[in-house]
Parts: structure tokens; sequence; C-alpha cells
């Protein structure tokens, strides 16, 4: 018959005499430590049924906020739910968010936000500076029959002299006055198609609309971020107003935008020029 043999609880050398085990976790200190209390165990399964009959395991379950730990995850809930403590938590809406960017956008939503970026004309209220830009943009506005996109674009051009946020052009042709419709030749049996992305459509006013939007037109705004070296262009006000929103490149925060938003609006009606947002 086999000899019984003696195991170390940590490194699982093996020995045929107890106390020459014993002696080895003592000169190494390979006794198995309960995770709680300041006992120690010859064997895994021994320290093991003793931290089940007294529940001494260490909490492993972690708030997503501070320090504490928890020996269950529900229990690790129900502390952050209680204290606000998960990472992307809106407690006004008991809602936990699966990432930072969904988070924010719950955060900068009109749930939250409300409607504080009107119009300067109609004062329709809008949630975001991009969404009352691309109000009067479109030509939405009943007050403001002259503005659209061209005609935005022209009078912050000729305030912007630094180019902070128009591109430099050499010359600068307007489109917005010329209006585009599709022919037959767009129908390709099922759908009306954009000849430049071929994208498709079931009406021709509805091509039309797309063939007249900001869509495929020059790009003639660039992110202010240029110590942040952004180099990214934008056919729109809206666009640009859009991307600052969203916080990728780091330029500003979404509460700031519409300031920016009020300060151009206030520079093209006073006529002054554009030296810093």
């Amino acid at each position: 018959s086999f000899a019984k043999m003696w195991e170390c609880a940590t490194c699982y050398d093996e020995f045929y005499d107890r106390s020459d085990c014993d002696e080895h976790m003592d000169d190494y200190d390979h006794w198995r430590e309960c995770e709680t209390c300041p006992r120690k165990f010859r064997s895994n399964q021994a320290c093991n049924q003793h931290m089940d009959n007294l529940q001494h395991w260490a909490p492993e379950f972690e708030c997503e906020t501070c320090t504490r730990t928890f020996s269950s995850q529900n229990a690790a809930n129900q502390h952050m739910q209680a204290t606000g403590h998960y990472e992307n938590y809106c407690r006004d809406c008991d809602r936990h968010f699966q990432n930072e960017n969904c988070y924010r956008m719950h955060m900068n939503s009109k749930l939250h936000r409300g409607k504080g970026v009107n119009c300067p004309f109609c004062s329709a209220g809008f949630v975001t500076a991009s969404g009352a830009s691309h109000h009067l943009e479109s030509g939405a506005c009943p007050e403001a029959g002259r503005w659209n996109r061209d005609t935005i674009h022209r009078a912050i051009r000729s305030l912007d002299t630094n180019g902070i946020i128009t591109k430099r052009q050499i010359e600068w042709h307007g489109d917005e006055d010329v209006q585009y419709e599709a022919t037959h030749a767009a129908f390709d049996g099922d759908f009306w198609r954009c000849y430049i992305c071929q994208k498709g459509f079931n009406m021709v006013h509805s091509l039309n609309a797309h063939i007249n939007s900001p869509v495929h037109k020059s790009r003639i705004y660039h992110c202010l971020n240029k110590r942040g070296q952004c180099n990214k262009e934008f056919v729109s006000l809206a666009a640009l107003f859009s991307h600052l929103e969203s916080e990728s490149c780091g330029y500003t925060r979404f509460e700031n935008v519409q300031n920016v938003h009020r300060r151009l609006h206030d520079a093209v009606q006073g006529r002054r020029m554009i030296t810093g947002i």
C-alpha cells in the first residue's frame, strides 16, 4: 500500500511525515490563513470549511465609486443604489447606464436639461445649441426669413477674420440660392437614388430635399480645439456644435456650448469681430 502523504497548503509540496510538512510551512510561512480572522490551517479544505461555517470569506464585490467591498453582488448593488455610487447612475431616475457615454447622453437630454437654448428670433426652445442652429440653418424659423446656412456662414465668416471657426477660403461661392432637382434618370426602377452616395428614396421630393441639404456640401467650419489638435471639419454650424456637445475632443463641457452659441449670435447681431469663443 502507498504511504500517506502530507501536502503543503500553499505550494503543494508533499511530505511523508506530518512534522516535516509542518516544519516546511513554518519555515516558508505556507500555512493557509482564513481571509477574515487570524486562524491558520494546514489544508485548503479545512480553511474553506472554516470560512464557510463562519462566513469568513473576504468581501470581493467592490463599490464602483468608493472603497467599500461586500460579500455579494446583491449587497454591493444595494449599497450603490442607496448612496448613488453606481459609476454611471442617475439617482433622480433610478437608472444605471452601461457606460459613461450613455450616462452623459441621458444627463444632457431634454429630461434633465429642458429646452434651455432659445432661437434668437422666434424664441422657440431647444435642448441643444446644435438644435437651435439647425433650426436657423435649415430656414425653419418663421421669424428669420433671410437666415439659412449660406447667409449665416457669410455673416460669421465676415466677422471671423482670424479663422477661429471658419475655414480660410480663396473664394466663397454661395450655393443656398441654387436649388437642384432630380431628373427621371435618378429613378432606378425601385428608388430615387442620389448619384453621389447612392442612398435611395421612395419619393422624388425626398431625394430633392437630400441633395439640397448640407449633406454633400463643403466643410466650411472647423473645430476650435487647435491646442488639442482636433482637425475635424463640418458642413454646418449645427454639426460643429454637435461635435462640441459630444465632448469627444475635450475642448469644452456640454453646458458651456450654449454660451458659445449665445456669444456667436451676439457677435453676428452686433457685427462685432469674433476674437475668441
